[in-house]
């Protein structure tokens, strides 16, 4: 039996290979003479690992074993050689045609698309390249583009091209026709090169729930049109405020003109920032068109709810008791508006409102306006809805206009160059009521704006005001049947 360890220790009855070296035996015998010399050449090791015991002497011997190897290989290496080859000769005549037929090759270089066969007596040349019978293509409507332009830059000749759009005018307003609208066109066959081609056919999406067709009928043109069938259903969105309620509502499919109209409704009841939480949850219903084609269209925002908890906020768009514009009123038929007055007119402010020296006049006074300078001509508008009690001249004011605005409030607008209201007229804030003057007491073009409560001047700048509308009778009847419709409207339907 013989082991031997890392350590280079071996054991065979209990005796080291030092003493075996020597001679000693091992279980009783001595080793033979000739195995020394064999024994001693299996205990080298011929390659050891150079990266250990750097310098050593089994180092040096490893590193003399691995050059001898090295050069030994590079002594017996055979040799690289070129391998000859042969090169086939180039083709000519007839084969080389019949290889470039076959060939794949760029046609810029020469390459053939097949064997081409020679003229015979039966091929005529052609005086012109033939065209195509017909020709099918586009054309976009522009931004304040014109029908008929359209149809002439895509090749119709002018007076097929006023025909077309007489024909498609009288299905649809060629006004209402949004742009970029996409206009499938036709063009014949013509009868010379100096003439346009005829117009086969025109196809167009009119509206939203007409598409329109111009044909020739023989000699002339005829109109085409398919009705396509549009459900109004509206569309209903809710969820949850959560961290903001725009970014909620948009990601719940809301467009943007909605969720800002909603936010406006719900500003003139609660502060959006800090009566809203995280945990409210929205309402909302929103116009909706959906054409038989598959094409849906949102428009505006008809109903805005809000939930939270204890209390329900629900307001409905209403039209009523005559009024032009919608109003956002509440489940209980109550619409209510605060703000402030609006300056009515853009300018500097070179006069405030109490104690000043008169430039005229050059002594103190109470000054019970505030003077706004402005250029000669430019537009006055009211500062808030009323009706016109009294347009005329008054004295210093010059040019003066009084508005009423109930509730004991009233306000006036001095050195007017031009009245642009008469008497009993009722205003909406902002609209034209004159022109920047200097009638009456004046040094230069400006306005006067001087408000009254209960007959006594107060500073415009302090006003704040909240008006109340509450419908009544039929006209509310008719809106609580509107926000029933509203509410039985199915969510994401």
């Amino acid at each position: 039996m013989f082991l031997k360890t890392d350590q280079g220790l071996e054991w065979a009855g209990g005796t080291s290979a030092r003493a075996l070296g020597a001679g000693a035996a091992g279980f009783g015998r001595a080793a033979p003479p000739h195995r020394d010399w064999r024994t001693r050449l299996a205990a080298i090791d011929w390659v050891p690992d150079l990266g250990m015991r750097i310098g050593s002497a089994d180092w040096w011997r490893g590193l003399a074993t691995c050059t001898a190897l090295c050069a030994a290989t590079i002594a017996l290496a055979p040799g690289v050689r070129p391998l000859i080859g042969t090169v086939p000769a180039p083709l000519a005549g007839a084969d080389a045609e019949a290889a470039k037929a076959q060939g794949i090759a760029p046609l810029g270089l020469g390459s053939g698309t097949g064997r081409v066969a020679a003229a015979t007596e039966f091929v005529r040349p052609l005086t012109e390249v033939p065209e195509r019978p017909r020709i099918d293509l586009s054309a976009t409507l522009g931004q304040g583009d014109s029908f008929g332009r359209a149809l002439e830059r895509a090749g119709v000749g002018r007076p097929q091209a006023q025909e077309a759009a007489r024909l498609v005018g009288s299905a649809a307003s060629l006004a209402d026709i949004p742009a970029g609208t996409r206009i499938a066109l036709t063009l014949g066959r013509r009868s010379s090169r100096a003439m346009p081609r005829p117009l086969e056919r025109l196809a167009l999406r009119a509206r939203f729930d007409l598409s329109v067709a111009v044909v020739r009928d023989g000699g002339g043109l005829r109109l085409e049109r398919t009705p396509i069938a549009v459900d109004h259903t509206p569309l209903r969105l809710q969820g949850l405020v959560g961290a903001s309620l725009y970014r909620s509502a948009r990601a719940a499919g809301a467009p943007v003109r909605a969720v800002e109209a909603y936010i406006k409704a719900m500003a003139t009841r609660v502060s959006i920032g800090r009566d809203v939480h995280a945990a409210d949850s929205f309402d909302m219903v929103i116009e909706r068109d959906r054409a038989a084609t598959g094409e849906t269209k949102l428009g505006e925002l008809l109903f805005a709810g809000l939930d939270q908890g204890r209390r329900s906020l629900r307001m409905l768009r209403w039209t009523g008791n005559g009024e032009r514009e919608a109003t956002w009123f509440d489940a209980a038929g109550q619409a209510e508006r605060r703000g402030g007055m609006g300056m009515p007119v853009a300018g500097r402010v070179t006069s405030n409102f109490g104690l000043r020296m008169h430039p005229l006049l050059g002594f103190m006074r109470m000054h019970k306006g505030i003077d706004i300078a402005a250029p000669y001509g430019a537009p006055i508008l009211a500062a808030i809805d009323g009706v016109v009690a009294s347009a005329g001249r008054n004295a210093g004011y010059g040019n003066f206009v009084k508005l009423a605005h109930g509730g004991g409030l009233s306000s006036g607008y001095g050195h007017m160059s031009r009245i642009a209201v008469r008497g009993g007229q009722r205003v909406r804030q902002g609209q034209v009521i004159g022109y920047i003057g200097s009638t009456g007491l004046s040094t230069g073009p400006h306005l006067h704006w001087e408000v009254w409560r209960n007959g006594q001047s107060i500073n415009p700048r302090s006003i704040s005001f909240a008006s109340v509308a509450r419908l009544s009778g039929e006209n509310l009847r008719g809106f609580k049947r509107q926000v029933q419709a509203m509410l039985a409207v199915k969510p994401g339907g």
